[in-house]
């Protein structure tokens, strides 16, 4: 599924905007708001989640489905076309209709899906666009979820993962247009050897006639041709090319062309490609053959009022405090992120750690930290994750690979969040689902992010996997405030899993809630000085395991969470930054370690 793009054979609108937002309150086939205006004066942002626009707890909220509703113009200069509705990401299942018409559904909240409307719409003319969005969460659901149904009638959803259920039409909609024959997708694989760069194409198109054929450039930075072929399968050599790499990102720009018998050109599209490589070797994380240490974060789609709603300044200014701080990756926790996030990553090169949606497959910490259902319950059983979860999980690794492919910026995906891998069954679920990530890609390594109820000698996957991922909270959750008991442990179990595995090691979270402005003599947890002499702590038992080879603190800045849990106020602090991104005391202190740690990795840029 190609991203739409503007083309001298393409057409691109975009449907951003306020559209018309309603509440469905009974049942969507019931009420068939799409078969008419939605009435009531309620307007609401796209991009943007819902929840926290309007200040009615009613939707706030709301569990079940709701509707955007806007009028859209054909330019009327499009003709002899294919005409589609993208939907960036619908949270967490989307419905289109044109007029009175439904199109299509699509299950999953964090990538795209398209609506073919070629036979409803004319050009020149107007339609009525319906998308009904749907927050629900299940046991079959990527992420998972129980509703629970009151006595009023109301639905009440309890979910399974530490951030807020936050829904709604947080990305971008477009309509566009392709030609009848044309470019249906682009794979690149890229490899190196000496000097020269190698990209591996793979082009699918429509049906071409006779004589049709399938032409493939390679451009540099310049805009000079470096490299020609012809047909859809190719390989391309690149005598002395630039390579991409972290700290200095260089981006070809390969170019489909699907032309006629008579060299007419029919249709193109183009893909920034980095050539790079990327391998594990014993307890080295490799970026073009060089060994490579992340720092950096977790992050979360979070910000006020927009919730999950994508924003460019936002991104943007992040991407300024990554690079001010010293980071130099993150990991997209615990969902893809938006395409363009991806894109400036490729274009700024930081690297990027790509996981899907796979976040609470865990009634362990459910009942342990959340105090929901879970106690003593099996996580891998017919009642809670089960076969129909594993092949809603499936869906998400296919769609998630199938978006994000072609990023150079990506160099592990990582399937699941700190799923139940100690228990019965776990790898009876995860085994098919690793053979699917490989066959999709197999230029990339697969992980996991391990939670600290699997450790190295009860966990039950971890050698299906190429990187060992762990969340760990010594000094905050266990052993709470008590950084000598902390660190001997914390050393302990880090050195086990090297021993065990002799796998490289990613610390993917670790970090402790600090209230912004709370200071104390005596470290006290919840202090920006104790949050100080926790990371401290941690760092110098990163610096005592060489099979270490990144820290990706948790969390980049404060996000919101649930109100259901009373140890959460306002949201999880353990932000480096503040919601609102103003820096606590462990900024400064990041800064000169992760300065440091680049400047003796001879990272570009540092003096």
């Amino acid at each position: 599924m190609l991203r739409p793009q503007s083309t001298p054979t393409r057409d691109l609108v975009s449907l951003d905007g306020v559209w018309k937002f309603a509440l469905v309150k009974d049942s969507l086939e019931k009420e068939a708001p799409w078969t008419r205006p939605l009435s009531g004066c309620l307007e609401a942002p796209v991009p943007a989640s819902y929840n926290d626009v309007f200040l009615s707890p009613d939707i706030h909220n709301h569990v079940g489905w709701v509707c955007y509703q806007r009028r859209v113009v054909v330019p009327r200069g499009w003709s002899q076309e294919r005409y589609f509705v993208r939907i960036e990401a619908a949270t967490h299942k989307g419905r289109v209709y044109i007029n009175d018409t439904f199109v299509t559904e699509h299950v999953g909240g964090y990538t795209p899906f398209d609506a073919e409307v070629t036979e409803l719409v004319q050009p020149g003319g107007e339609f009525r666009l319906t998308i009904a969005v749907n927050n629900e969460l299940t046991n079959t659901t990527i992420p998972p979820g129980i509703i629970e149904v009151l006595a009023s009638g109301q639905k009440k959803q309890q979910y399974f993962h530490d951030f807020y259920n936050y829904a709604g039409l947080a990305r971008s909609v477009w309509l566009y247009s392709v030609p009848a024959r044309h470019v249906e997708d682009v794979t690149v694989l890229t490899d190196v050897q000496a000097t020269t760069g190698i990209v591996r194409y793979d082009i699918k198109t429509t049906e071409l006639g006779a004589g049709e054929t399938v032409h493939v450039t390679v451009q540099d930075e310049a805009d000079v041709a470096v490299g020609k072929a012809a047909g859809s399968h190719g390989e391309i050599h690149i005598d002395g090319a630039t390579l991409w790499q972290p700290g200095a990102a260089y981006l070809y720009r390969l170019c489909a062309q699907v032309r006629g018998a008579d060299g007419t050109l029919l249709d193109t599209y183009s893909v920034a490609i980095g050539i790079r490589t990327v391998q594990v070797r014993g307890t080295q994380f490799l970026i073009n053959g060089k060994p490579f240490f992340f720092t950096g974060f977790g992050k979360h789609e979070d910000s006020a009022i927009r919730g999950k709603g994508h924003d460019p300044a936002y991104m943007v200014h992040d991407f300024q405090l990554m690079d001010w701080i010293g980071a130099n990756s993150f990991r997209t926790s615990h969902y893809p992120y938006a395409e363009e996030v991806m894109d400036f990553a490729d274009r700024h090169g930081i690297v990027v750690i790509d996981e899907t949606p796979a976040v609470g497959l865990n009634l362990a910490v459910n009942s342990g930290f959340f105090e929901g259902v879970g106690k003593d319950a099996s996580t891998w059983s017919p009642e809670f994750i089960n076969d129909d979860t594993r092949a809603a999980h499936a869906d998400s690794i296919r769609e998630l690979v199938a978006r994000d492919k072609n990023h150079a910026c990506i160099v592990l995906w990582s399937i699941a969040n700190e799923p139940a891998t100690d228990e019965p069954g776990a790898r009876a679920y995860f085994e098919p689902l690793v053979a699917l990530t490989r066959s999709l890609d197999p230029s990339r390594p697969v992980a996991y992010i391990n939670v600290m109820f699997a450790n190295y000698k009860n966990d039950l996957v971890a050698d299906l996997f190429d990187v060992v991922c762990l969340n760990r909270y010594y000094g905050w959750y266990v052993h709470t405030g008590d950084l000598v008991k902390a660190e001997a442990q914390f050393e302990e179990e880090l050195r086990g899993w090297d021993r065990t595995y002799g796998k490289p090691i990613i610390m993917t979270e670790y970090g402790a809630d600090t209230l912004a402005g709370l200071r104390s003599f005596y470290d006290a947890p919840w202090s920006e000085d104790f949050q100080v002499s926790y990371y401290n702590m941690c760092h110098r038992v990163h610096d005592r395991v060489p099979a270490l080879v990144g820290e990706q603190v948790w969390n980049f800045a404060d996000f919101q969470t649930s109100a259901a849990h009373v140890f959460r106020v306002d949201g999880n602090k353990k932000g480096i930054f503040t919601r609102d991104r103003k820096p606590k005391a462990i900024a400064a202190v990041l800064k000169a370690r992760w300065s440091q740690k680049l400047q003796d990795m001879g990272y570009p840029g540092m003096k």
